[in-house]
């Protein structure tokens, strides 16, 4: 009757590992490898700030051209936030706010805070044009 439980007990100990591994597996797969491989997005450049309480990390958004609409008859601008993980890279759009950019990024399935708080991760500069700012029409300032 030993012979039995200590079989039972090993064949429990074996299943509880193979599910610890699979869930590691999944956990690695889902945050660190691309969803898909890589991507671009050009728009205004708004902000790139540096943020976190226990984590920081170098978020971003960027104000893309054009209008889409999340409801029937609503209207919202086309925004895209992301993270950056590389510091210099951070510190150069930094210097590019206001600027028309495009840049580079992976696509992850989900956030880690150590990475930041977007699945978007910003990864290098593809280009960047120097918009002149549009004139103000003075009659806009006559009450």
């Amino acid at each position: 009757m030993g012979t039995v439980k200590s079989t039972w007990k090993k064949n429990l100990v074996k299943f509880f590992l193979i599910v610890v591994v699979l869930v590691i597996g999944f956990f690695v797969v889902y945050y660190y490898l691309p969803y898909g491989d890589s991507s671009v997005k050009t728009g205004q450049l708004n902000y790139v700030m540096h943020k976190g309480i226990i984590f920081k990390t170098y978020e971003g958004k960027l104000i893309q051209t054009g209008i889409r609409s999340a409801a029937t008859g609503g209207v919202q601008s086309n925004e895209f936030e992301f993270s950056i993980e590389n510091r210099e890279l951070a510190q150069d759009l930094m210097r590019m706010t206001g600027k028309t950019v495009t840049v580079h990024y992976k696509e992850y399935f989900g956030a880690l805070p150590w990475r930041g708080y977007t699945k978007y991760i910003v990864d290098s500069i593809v280009s960047v044009e120097n918009t002149p700012p549009e004139p103000i029409d003075p009659g806009v300032f006559n009450y």
